[in-house]
């Protein structure tokens, strides 16, 4: 007898339903979303205003003036570590240089110590691995007589002091290594600041690139009362105006802003250090009511740049790059400190 049992769902075709069903609605979704988005276009971001981006742009020019100072000092450290390191280098070579001479001396002590059948100990103290043991047994080689021992004493000497100064000579070329490191990557940051101002200026037209790079500035003023080194260091400075912006230039053609600054006052006989960070060590802190030319006035908290009072309420800086040495309000920017050089 045939059976009329109904047959029973197939749960994974009631699945298979749904899932087709759902899929039929998304995608109806969104095909209806796509008409609507061509039908109505979407509004794309609104062009940045030239004031938008000329903020922006002094953030990173700022942010690069940081960065320069750090490259300034660490080409400064640099510099100074070159030097050291060829200073420790040729103290190394006038020690190897007095000691070949003295071992010269001493062949001839050997030789002589052969032909009377005792040269073997003073073979084996010349060539002892460590100048110490050198100096310890030297005393011991009783047919020396006094100058011999006394030439046998300074070799060792000079033997030990050629290992500290070859010591000295290779910390100091480690320390040099890592001072270039630095300069590599403080070169890179700036270089990364600098790239994203010219993208962001690139989104203007000429006329607005130029309004943004160049600061308004300050008219020229007539001179204000100053003498001695000041007058100097004020002179040079107007002396530059016009000259452009070049991160990492300390003249003649090109300045930063810390490089026109030890400048200045280098033709007035002055040694400044090389970065804003240090020049605002370099003399007598003053308050800005007590600004006379010559003094140095410091801006921004980082303390990332600086200019030269000129009287009449105004510095001479050097500002950013695009930029000339120029003229500016002495409150154009936020203050951070005042210097007196001298």
């Amino acid at each position: 007898m045939a059976s009329h049992r109904k047959p029973r769902p197939n749960p994974l075709a009631a699945v298979t339903t749904r899932a087709t069903t759902r899929t039929a609605v998304t995608l109806a979704t969104a095909a209806a979303a796509s008409v609507t988005v061509f039908a109505h276009p979407g509004h794309a971001d609104p062009r940045p205003t030239a004031e938008g981006v000329k903020s922006q742009v002094d953030q990173l020019y700022q942010q690069a003036e940081a960065a320069t100072q750090d490259y300034d000092g660490a080409v400064a450290r640099t510099a100074a570590l070159q030097q050291q390191t060829a200073e420790l280098q040729d103290r190394a070579a006038r020690t190897q240089a007095a000691m070949t001479t003295l071992q010269t001396r001493l062949g001839a002590v050997a030789a002589a110590q052969y032909r009377g059948g005792g040269v073997d100990p003073l073979i084996q103290l010349l060539t002892s691995a460590h100048p110490d043991d050198f100096l310890q047994q030297a005393g011991s080689l009783s047919r020396l007589n006094a100058s011999e021992q006394q030439l046998l004493t300074q070799y060792g000497t000079q033997r030990r002091t050629l290992d500290q100064e070859q010591a000295a000579a290779t910390a100091q070329l480690a320390r040099l290594q890592a001072a270039q490191q630095r300069i590599s990557a403080a070169r890179a940051q700036v270089q990364a600041k600098l790239a994203a101002a010219r993208q962001l200026l690139g989104t203007l037209t000429a006329a607005q690139q130029a309004a943004a790079e160049q600061a308004p500035g300050a008219a020229e003023a007539p001179p204000a009362p100053v003498s001695g080194r000041a007058a100097t260091a004020v002179a040079f400075a107007r002396a530059q105006l016009g000259k452009p912006y070049v991160w990492g230039a300390a003249g003649p053609d090109a300045f930063d802003c810390s490089g026109l600054i030890q400048a200045a006052w280098a033709a007035a006989g002055v040694s400044l250090p090389r970065t804003t960070y240090e020049q605002i060590n370099a003399g007598q802190r003053i308050s800005v009511s007590q600004l006379q030319p010559g003094d140095l006035v410091f801006y921004y908290s980082g303390i990332s740049h600086v200019g030269i009072y000129v009287g009449n309420h105004q510095i001479i800086h050097a500002p950013h790059p695009g930029a000339s040495v120029e003229y500016a309000p002495v409150d154009e920017m936020p203050i951070s400190g005042a210097v007196r050089p001298g």
